[in-house]
């Protein structure tokens, strides 16, 4: 059975962000579903078993992978709480 996936942003060192796209590609083949890349700011965000992490760090280029916090805000005519 496989592990549910967890939304995750990775940040690419400065001295990888001209190899983003191969950075991407090494995180899709450590199991990452990549949703966007971000090139410009050095940011790959997507989808990752939550056991994962360990294994994206170990891509080189990769700095930090961190879970992507998930807001949500009552329509725009709801009361005031």
């Amino acid at each position: 059975m496989a592990l549910p996936l967890t939304p995750v942003s990775v940040t690419v060192d400065d001295g990888h962000l001209a190899q983003v796209e191969t950075v991407a590609q090494a995180l899709r083949d450590s199991g990452m579903e990549v949703e966007r890349v971000l090139g410009s700011v050095g940011v790959i965000t997507g989808r990752a078993p939550a056991d994962a992490r360990r294994s994206l760090l170990a891509v080189e280029g990769v700095t930090s992978v961190d879970g992507q916090l998930q807001v949500s805000l009552p329509p725009p005519d709801a009361p005031v709480q």
